[in-house]
Parts: C-alpha cells; structure tokens; sequence
C-alpha cells in the first residue's frame, strides 16, 4: 500500500478531519470513515489519542493541528486528602491507563477522587454534570483547590477556564466549538450515558483521560456504551462496603399506608383503563418496551386515554392523604433532626412545602437562592427542605440524619441516590430513612425491587 504525505489532522465540528491528501486509504484506522459529502476522512474527535497513536505507528507523516504540542502543566493544586478506598479508586483508574468508571455509594466522596486526579495531572481539563446545583457545588470546590480561575458552563453563564464544569446541556452545545481544548474528561453522574440521549457530548471531545462517576452504574447495554466512550468500571464499592466506617449506619422504615374509599376508587379505575390497553400489547409485544408502548398508544384515542389515566394514578400516588398526614407526623416526630423529605413531582414538593411551612428545592429555584437555602439548612436556620429531584444526585447536605421518601423514585437507583443523601459520616451518626408505600397499589411491588440495592440496610415493617 503506498502512502502519501503530509496529512493533517483538524478539528472539525467535534469531529477530526484528515486532509492533504484527500484519497489515501485509512480504512484501517480507529473511528475513521469516508465522508463523500466533503471527500475527506472523518472520525468522532474521541478516537484522537488512538487515531494519532495508530497513523505515526504505521510510520505516516502526521500534522497535528488538534493538540499540536503537550499542554502545559497548570501550577500546583492543593491536593486533597484521601481515604483508603478513594486511593485505592484512583490508583486502580490510573493503572486502567486513566479511563474508566468509578463506582462509589453517595456520600463516600466521589468528587474528592476527580479532585485528586485532577491535582496530579494538572492538565486542561472539563468536569460536566447534570444539574445547575451541582454546577455550583463543584465549581466551589475545585476553585477552593485549582490554582487558577475555574471556568463554567451553565446557569447562564459562559466564562472559559483551564479547568472548566459544565451541565451536560451547555457542553452540549459547546462542544462543537470547544471539543479541542480538554485533556481531561470528568463525567459526573455518568450512568446518564450510554442510552443514547447524550452520548454524542463525550464523542465530541478529544480528551485522552476519561473519569466516570456514579453511585449505581447503568444496565449492560449502556455500560459496554460507556467502556467506549469513557472506559470500563474500575474501582467499585457498595454501600455494605463502607457502611459504619465510611458511612453512617441507617434504618430503613417501610410504612405501608391504605388509600382513603374515594382515593381507591379513582386509582382502580384509572389502572383498569389502563391495563386494557396495555396489556394486550405486552401480551402481543413480549420484550417491548415502555417507550414502545407509548408511541403506539399515541396513536389512538384509547392509547392516549390509556397514558392520560396512567398519568392520573401516578399523580394521586405522588401525594395521598394518608401520604401527607404520616409527613406531618415524621416532622413532628424528629423535631430536633435535619430532615430531607423526597417527592415524585414539583406539585407534591410544593404541596407539603404550603402544608408543614418548610422550604422547597426544585428546578425552578434559582442556583443563588438554592445555595442560601442549603447553606441555611447548614447552619441549622433551616430543619427541613421538601424536594422532588434536584437533591436526588451529588448535592452536598452533610447534616441530613432523616429521610422521608414520599414517592415515585423511579427506581432502584433514584432510590439508591435518595438514602444516599443520608449517608454522609458524622460523629455516632445514625441515619432513618421512612418510605411512604400506598398498599395495595403498584408501589408496594415497586418498593421491593428498589430494595435489591439496599440489600446491606436493616429495614423494618410497620
């Protein structure tokens, strides 16, 4: 095979382009494919560092105008101190050649394994994370260690930084522009890949080393996704793991509560009109899945009758009357506890906010007001806070010793990550976690799988 010379390497859009010249056959190459629209060679831009090292192996002439040079080492960061299982983490990502998932229960301090591995690589880095709160949490802490000013992405705000933290949604939309810049990729709640829906944000960087963080990692489809994109599970500990040293201990309280006459009537209706269109399709339909069944149903007025009455079981689940009543009795009950009350939805949250006077966190608080309220639940202004889902993943709430759940986790890991939040160690800290299960209802079967990931916690029925 005869090779010409000269080519280059660009970045193109979040992809790379080889070009000078255009014919030579790189079929062979990782990730590259014929584009014919513009007759030239193009990969995802995440197949950099393999394409690179696979061209100058087969000895080809190669200008890199994608990272042309090594990138400067930052100054020094003030390392964090680390716990055994964290060093024993980043020891086993940078044995994995530093790529990979890190799988820790929340609370066991995730974010201080990126913190280190960032302090010693000292590189161009991008940390992105799902929601505006956690934008904020960790661009504190990485300005409170980072030698130089932290950029950020998000929340309004589009200010670059050597090391920069942005919400999945604006390095999205950046990434086309920024994709080149980033040695280091850190992937904060990284089972919202690997489906998918977002996927297309890690293909776009060219980062080298890859970091994925999460408390309960993806189904297998979307984990052997994720070993491309980010790398393999590299380090793993459950919550019976840590629990008692690392953790606090907990007691998980399952309160089984009847819906009132008027309540059970209008959820066995709405089910039975449910399930007489969904059950024959998953009689007709075996392996489908939900998503399948939605876009057949929206395309009937039974189907969408079927969906609309679904919608209405789901929400009068959310917040039953005996739902609310054993709310008020938990917050009575720990008076002198900091309690975190967990709902399915916004208007739950702002119903049992109204009802019992505590202060609601969800999506439509904005990040400065959310910030002073959980620096009040902090210092101990506030006892409570009421949320459906902002707090569910990653947020800092060290003083938290009772949870209720009220509803609608979507599944064992929301469940996981909820508990989670209690989790976090303290001096003869002791943690109750109350989950509120309407019995005889689809939560009572639905509350027994999310307990396949508490198999470590004591539970009692009551």
């Amino acid at each position: 095979m005869q090779f010409g010379l000269g080519m280059r390497l660009s970045f193109d859009h979040g992809t790379l382009v080889i070009t000078e010249p255009p014919d030579l056959d790189l079929g062979f190459a990782p990730g590259l494919m014929w584009d014919a629209r513009v007759a030239l060679w193009r990969a995802p831009a995440r197949y950099h560092a393999e394409l690179t090292r696979t061209l100058r192996a087969k000895k080809l002439p190669l200008d890199d105008r994608v990272r042309p040079a090594p990138s400067a080492l930052s100054p020094a960061w003030t390392e964090p101190s680390l716990r055994p299982y964290q060093k024993g983490a980043l020891f086993a990502w940078t044995l994995a050649d530093r790529r990979g998932l890190v799988v820790l229960p929340t609370g066991a301090g995730k974010t201080r394994v990126a913190v280190a591995a960032l302090a010693e690589l000292r590189l161009p880095a991008l940390i992105v994370v799902p929601t505006r709160a956690l934008l904020a949490q960790w661009h504190a802490e990485l300005s409170r260690v980072c030698p130089e000013p932290v950029g950020i992405w998000g929340d309004g705000e589009r200010v670059n930084g050597t090391v920069t933290v942005a919400t999945f949604e604006s390095a999205y939309r950046l990434m086309p522009e920024h994709g080149a810049r980033f040695d280091v990729l850190i992937v904060d709640e990284v089972h919202h890949f690997g489906l998918g829906l977002r996927d297309e944000l890690l293909e776009m960087c060219v980062a080298k080393y890859r970091l994925g963080l999460t408390a309960t990692p993806p189904d297998p489809a979307a984990l052997a996704r994720l070993e491309a994109l980010v790398g393999p599970v590299v380090y793993e500990l459950g919550v019976a793991d840590l629990r008692g040293t690392y953790l606090a201990d907990f007691d998980l309280v399952e309160l089984r509560l009847p819906l009132d006459a008027d309540e059970r009537r209008r959820y066995q209706e709405d089910q039975a009109r449910f399930a007489a269109v969904f059950r024959p399709f998953a009689r007709q339909n075996p392996g489908s899945s939900w998503q399948d069944f939605t876009g057949v149903a929206m395309a009937s007025a039974e189907g969408r009758a079927a969906l609309a009455a679904w919608r209405r079981s789901r929400r009068l689940l959310s917040l039953t009357r005996k739902k609310a009543a054993a709310v008020h009795e938990i917050l009575e009950r720990h008076r002198s506890s900091k309690l975190l009350v967990f709902t399915a939805d916004n208007d739950a949250a702002y119903a049992i906010a109204r009802r019992e006077l505590i202060m609601p966190i969800t999506c439509e608080i904005r990040r400065k007001e959310r910030a002073r309220v959980l620096a009040a639940f902090r210092d101990g202004s506030l006892r409570a806070l009421v949320s459906s889902r902002v707090l569910n993943e990653g947020i800092d709430v060290p003083d938290a010793d009772v949870a209720v759940i009220v509803g609608g986790t979507r599944g064992e890991r929301e469940h996981v990550q909820r508990i989670g939040r209690l989790l976090r160690p303290g001096p003869g800290k002791r943690a109750t976690v109350y989950e509120l299960v309407s019995a005889g209802t689809r939560e009572v079967a639905q509350s027994r799988e999310r307990r396949r990931g508490l198999a470590a916690a004591s539970a009692a029925l009551v």
